[in-house]
């Protein structure tokens, strides 16, 4: 997995010892589901699920949201959502990393934090929070779209919330 607090690094596959060291057993629908976001970034749900499948034959949907669900909440997933997207997942967690979208396809690139350490960003009023995370995303058009599409068609507009 990548660079996270306490993970392998990217290439192992100490899946079970990820899963023993948050309290939760080790299942073979576990397993599969961090090996699948593990191998490729930002997948959602329905991706997942077909990874699962290829991987362990018959698997329902249910018990793939209730593992999505459950490493998510132990930290060794991390669920984004842009507006007007679907959920996606990646395994790449406690870095407060950002995220740059392809408003053609959708696409998903992790973009580093700009300053380094958590939250990444000064709010100009924080309201009297006390700020732990900084949550950015970038839209734009995606190299592989932008070669697809004319010019004068790209949009420089921002999406509206």
């Amino acid at each position: 997995m990548g660079e996270t607090s306490g993970a392998p690094v990217e290439g192992t596959s100490d899946y079970g010892s990820l899963l023993r060291a948050a309290s939760l057993r080790v299942t073979r629908p576990r397993l599969a589901v961090l090996a699948a976001v593990d191998a490729e970034p930002h997948l959602d749900t329905d991706a997942v699920i077909q990874r699962v499948r290829t991987e362990l034959g018959t698997v329902s949907h249910q018990a793939v949201y209730d593992v999505l669900r459950a490493l998510t909440e132990a930290g060794l997933l991390r669920r984004i959502q842009p507006a007007g997207a679907t959920a996606r997942y990646e395994a790449r967690t406690g870095d407060n990393h950002h995220h740059v979208v392809c408003r053609t396809c959708g696409a998903i690139e992790d973009v580093d934090c700009a300053v380094g350490e958590a939250p990444c960003l000064v709010a100009s009023d924080d309201h009297g929070f006390s700020v732990d995370e900084a949550e950015v995303v970038w839209w734009g058009t995606c190299p592989s779209c932008a070669s697809r599409t004319p010019a004068h068609a790209a949009s420089s507009e921002p999406r509206a919330s």
